[in-house]
């Protein structure tokens, strides 16, 4: 399913702080959000939580509890799954943006020019 690689590209973005599970359930919902579709918030919030519970369990899990209550990170120290998720989504990022040409003035409906 797609929320599940956008659970963990949010879990990529926000790195080692983590992020709270309601936070990531906006974040996921805003990702599916459309002028033609309004995906339900408490469906994604509650398939969120179901997905880090389930993900969380062990300490070689991909996901990790973080210091802060609540919240969750992905679990690069014991999880070499972690590990390369974070250099993927890293590539993935650096790869897609490409810098952008200087624009060349429009002359065409310069009069005076």
């Amino acid at each position: 399913m797609t929320y599940d690689r956008q659970i963990l590209q949010v879990l990529t973005d926000v790195g080692e702080k983590g992020i709270s599970a309601r936070l990531l359930a906006r974040h996921v919902y805003n990702m599916n959000l459309s002028l033609f579709h309004t995906p339900d918030l408490n469906e994604i919030y509650s398939y969120v939580r179901q997905y880090l519970l389930k993900n969380s369990k062990s300490p070689q899990s991909l996901i990790e509890h973080a210091e802060q209550r609540g919240c969750y990170r992905l679990n690069t120290r014991n999880n070499d799954d972690a590990r390369q998720l974070m250099l993927q989504f890293h590539d993935e990022q650096q790869g897609g943006e490409e810098p952008e040409a200087p624009a060349a003035k429009d002359y065409s409906l310069d009069l005076f020019g």
